[in-house]
C-alpha cells in the first residue's frame, strides 16, 4: 500500500542545508560585531524565516528589518546550494521512487522560492507536483496552513498522507494538519507524538514502506 501523497520538509529533512544557514548566520553576526552561539542556531531550525530573521535583528542590534535579514541570509545560502546540494542520506532515492511508482510528492518547506529553485534544478521536472514555501502562506510551521495547502493543491485528505519532518517545529505543523509524520531527526532531537513515527534514517526506504506507516 502506498500513501496518498508524500508531503516533504526540506531543510534537514530533504538536503541538509542547516549548516549553511548556521555559517550564514554565524557570517553575518561576525559582519555586524555580535556573538551568534551554537544555540541560537538550534533555536531557528525549522522556523518560519520572518520569525529567524526577527531574532537575528534582535540579538544582533542589527538596523535592519527582518524581511532585510531575510534577504541577507539567502543571499548567503543560496550562493552555497548553487555550489552544492548536500541531500540528506536516501532523500533522493526515496523522492524518485515515488515518482516513479506515481505517488505525488508536494514540498513543504519554510525556505523562499529563490532558494528552493536552485536545488529543484538537480532533480527531474514534475518530481514536485506541488511547492509550498514560506512566501507563500501567511503563517509559517508550526501552524499547519503550509500542509493543509499542500494536500488540497493535491486533492488529497492530509489523513492519508505522510509528511516527512525532521524538527519538532515541522512535526506538529505536519501533525495539527492531520498528516502521519515520518520524523528522521538531524540536527535538533523530536519528541514523540501521537502521529509520529521515527527512524534514524530515509535510506532504502520504499514507497511500500512508507504506506504502511
Amino acid at each position: 500500500m502506498k500513501p496518498a501523497a508524500v508531503l516533504w520538509d526540506m531543510d534537514g529533512t530533504l538536503v541538509d542545508t542547516e549548516p549553511y544557514w548556521m555559517a550564514t548566520e554565524t557570517a553575518i553576526a561576525e559582519q555586524y560585531g555580535g556573538t551568534w552561539t551554537h544555540e541560537d542556531a538550534m533555536s531557528l531550525v525549522g522556523n518560519d524565516l520572518l520569525v529567524s530573521g526577527a531574532y537575528l535583528k534582535t540579538k544582533l542590534g542589527l538596523d535592519q528589518s527582518p524581511e532585510e535579514v531575510v534577504e541577507m541570509l539567502l543571499d548567503g545560502v543560496v550562493a552555497q546550494v548553487r555550489h552544492s546540494v548536500p541531500w540528506c542520506a536516501g532523500s533522493r532515492e526515496l523522492l524518485l521512487a515515488l515518482h516513479a511508482a506515481g505517488v505525488p510528492c508536494g514540498l513543504v518547506t519554510m525556505s523562499y522560492q529563490r532558494f528552493v529553485a536552485p536545488i529543484l534544478e538537480h532533480l527531474p521536472p514534475e518530481t514536485f507536483r506541488v511547492i509550498v514555501t514560506g512566501d507563500m502562506v501567511s503563517e509559517g510551521k508550526p501552524h499547519p496552513e503550509a500542509y493543509l495547502t499542500a494536500a488540497a493543491a493535491l486533492g488529497v485528505d492530509p489523513a492519508d498522507c505522510v509528511a516527512i519532518e525532521d524538527s519538532p517545529t515541522g512535526a506538529r505543523s505536519a501533525e495539527a494538519a492531520g498528516c502521519r509524520v515520518l520524523v528522521v531527526p538531524n540536527h535538533v532531537p523530536v519528541p514523540d507524538g501521537p502521529n509520529r513515527v521515527f527512524r534514524e534514517s530515509l535510506e532504502g526506504l520504499s514507497p511500500e514502506e512508507l504506506g504502511a506507516l
